[in-house]
């Protein structure tokens, strides 16, 4: 297991290098000019914005500029925003426990509410309540997440006034309710249909037949020996889910106010922050990376055939 994991962290290195360097390339390709923006309409000395650029190292080859950039990640120095002068270190700090607040109440309540959903749809498979489930599922892919936001926002806020429109208070987790179950339909959808399909798939296998045949109890045949073979393909989905949640939270945390990564994202794209962007970015790909390691070790615990040698 040890070598296994060694081997994996050798793996991610050219996966966060290339990756890195293609968000840093395409930011830098984007037309513009950050420190020219920084002013407006405002006329400007260009001997000024030249200052400006040499000492934010802008003027450098863009080799040297993604080296130094790489250089200083490993001394934790994101990098600076070009407006405010801020280390880019100092914006994820104020705003990551937002956004990691709204992504893991929408991530517990697709893995709670859609491994329910799923397992019942599994096991009623082309019963009244499976057709439900499933209609129910393909009309949360085919809505867009902006588009159920303010159906939420128009509904539950404005008509019946159960919740706030918009969060006025991060850390209130009640005003983070709504937001949360609309950044995670799409995933709550998905996650309901592989753990259906897993689950049908599976209960028509000779092991649960045999378990049946020796009379075990029906709770521990679905609850170990079914549920416990078929999250496979589930805890892959989540695995990667959990970034996506934190990367897909820029439309949601724009519908409601939020102030998290989603809107500091947004907000850099229009001023053309390419530091910012490229800093926040970096910290996903290291969610991600760090999230598909855990997936696979978890495979292990969830089938004892599966050893790493």
């Amino acid at each position: 297991m040890g070598r296994y994991v060694a081997r994996r962290l050798l793996q991610m290195i050219p996966v966060f290098i290339g990756s890195t360097l293609l968000i840093f390339l395409m930011m830098y390709a984007l037309p513009g000019d950050p420190v020219r923006a920084m002013w407006g309409e405002q006329a400007i000395d260009e001997a000024q914005i030249a200052s400006i650029k040499h000492d934010l190292g802008l003027d450098l080859p863009l080799w040297q500029q993604y080296w130094n950039y790489v250089s200083g990640l490993f001394q934790g120095d994101f990098g600076t925003q070009i407006a405010s002068q801020r280390p880019v270190a100092d914006v994820i700090a104020d705003a990551i426990p937002v956004t990691l607040r709204l992504a893991l109440f929408a991530f517990v309540f697709t893995v709670v509410v859609g491994i329910s959903l799923g397992v019942l749809a599994g096991l009623k498979a082309d019963r009244w309540l499976d057709k439900g489930v499933l209609f129910f599922t393909l009309l949360l892919v085919s809505v867009p997440s902006f588009v159920l936001g303010y159906l939420f926002q128009f509904i539950f806020a404005m008509k019946l006034g159960w919740l706030t429109p918009t969060v006025q208070n991060s850390e209130d987790f009640g005003q983070l309710f709504m937001p949360a179950i609309v950044l995670g339909s799409l995933s709550l959808a998905y996650v309901t249909r592989l753990t259906r399909t897993s689950i049908a798939e599976n209960k028509r296998a000779d092991y649960i037949r045999t378990a049946v045949a020796k009379g075990l109890p029906r709770r521990r045949v679905v609850g170990i020996h079914l549920l416990r073979n078929s999250m496979i393909p589930v805890v892959t989905f989540l695995g990667t889910d959990l970034g996506a949640l934190l990367g897909g939270a820029v439309v949601t945390e724009g519908i409601f106010n939020v102030q998290g990564i989603g809107r500091e994202i947004y907000e850099a794209l229009n001023r053309h922050e390419g530091s910012t962007v490229v800093g926040i970015v970096t910290l996903l790909v290291i969610v991600y990376l760090c999230a598909s390691l855990i997936v696979d070790l978890l495979y292990a615990v969830l089938d004892p055939r599966i050893r790493y040698a």
